[in-house]
């Protein structure tokens, strides 16, 4: 039985914002291939991530790039036979982040578990008994945006850092950012 540990990982501006009309309010090439490499690395190549999201984030990402490559992809929606029916074999729909957790915990080949979105499944995560570390990028910039990544108590996480992850800040276009990494107390 595999101890499943959330991270969550999003991308964010000054305000918070994470999405407008179901797509990123940025076009950031460096910190889509961070997304990747994280959601999708792993140390044990006999092993796979997991993602979580819920169904208006599965719904957001374009088509040709649904289901996520090389990752377990799980769907939360409370319409579970009806989203099911939508999804490509593969998929795997829960109608809670509880449910999707005990899923995970029951295999072996798993090796992260990723929230990757949206709003409510951020919170859900962040509130849940495994929520391990918050990955979130940090755009010092602001966005019109119609989609937050739920505010966080800082005092109940801990800036931490990680061998491979720059510290410094990235520029991309006229966009500064920074990785940041919170993990829980």
């Amino acid at each position: 039985m595999a101890n499943v540990k959330l991270n969550l990982i999003a991308a964010a501006c000054e305000n918070m914002g994470i999405g407008v009309n179901g797509t990123l309010p940025w076009r950031l090439k460096k910190e889509m291939a961070f997304f990747t490499k994280m959601t999708s690395g792993v140390k044990d190549l006999n092993k796979k991530n997991a993602v979580i999201m819920g169904r208006r984030s599965w719904d957001c990402i374009p088509e040709n790039y649904r289901p996520l490559v090389n990752r377990v992809n799980i769907v939360l929606t409370r319409n579970v036979q009806q989203i099911e029916q939508r999804v490509p074999q593969g998929v795997l729909v829960f109608s809670s982040l509880d449910e999707a957790v005990k899923y995970i915990e029951s295999r072996d080949d798993i090796e992260s578990t990723w929230v990757i979105g949206g709003s409510a499944i951020y919170k859900e995560a962040m509130d849940h008994e495994k929520c391990d570390k918050i990955y979130l990028t940090e755009i010092q910039n602001n966005f019109q945006c119609d989609t937050y990544f739920p505010s966080f108590d800082k005092q109940h996480y801990q800036l931490v850092e990680e061998d491979g992850i720059p510290t410094e800040a990235q520029v991309e276009g006229d966009i500064k950012y920074y990785f940041r990494i919170y993990k829980k107390v």
